[in-house]
């Protein structure tokens, strides 16, 4: 893959199983955004991390994120830092307003839906129990974002059985190739 990549994980962290993990070890050159406290994450605290890791790519990176790590990438487009970035590949966005969402919100409520300033992919799943399919289509849409649905894939995470996932490496290929394009 030819695009600068800079991997969000969510919350938790991405487990040595998680695809974003196996992604990365099969690129190296690849860079993941670190955080202080992957079980509470503050907001301005990650974004301000974030902020921090994209001034130091070599280039434009193209955000690769995971649940709350989508919330992030949203949130800082939001924060009106001056950095760009090449676009956002979201997958399984997390609902931090739904019951559903397993810890609090920690100020990433409310969920920003204005059109994000670069090209953005969300992959969704038809079960994911972290946010409904009619809230994931809304976030889509208020953010300009072109959705792709994958069937019921749970979370797209392990335990749905993503590990590997050679299907989203696919899309992600194709997202990067059209940014390039």
């Amino acid at each position: 893959m030819k695009c600068d990549v800079l991997i969000l994980a969510g919350l938790w962290n991405s487990g040595p199983d998680h695809w974003q993990s196996r992604w990365h070890e099969r690129h190296p050159h690849w860079t993941k955004a670190q955080h202080r406290d992957w079980n509470c994450p503050d907001r301005d605290e990650w974004v301000a991390e974030l902020d921090a890791a994209i001034a130091g790519c070599r280039g434009a990176p193209i955000l690769v994120a995971h649940s709350l790590g989508c919330m992030l990438a949203v949130q800082w487009a939001a924060s009106g830092s001056p950095l760009k970035v090449a676009g956002a590949f979201l997958v399984a966005p997390s609902d931090v307003e739904a019951p559903s969402y397993p810890v609090p919100a920690n100020s990433f409520a409310p969920v920003p839906l204005a059109p994000l300033p670069f090209p953005s992919l969300v992959v969704a799943s038809g079960n994911d129990p972290f946010v409904s399919p009619e809230r994931v289509a809304a976030f889509a849409a208020g953010w300009g974002s072109r959705l792709v649905h994958i069937g019921d894939a749970g979370h797209v995470n392990p335990d749905s059985g993503h590990g590997p996932w050679p299907e989203g490496e696919r899309l992600l290929q194709e997202f990067c190739d059209g940014i390039a394009g």
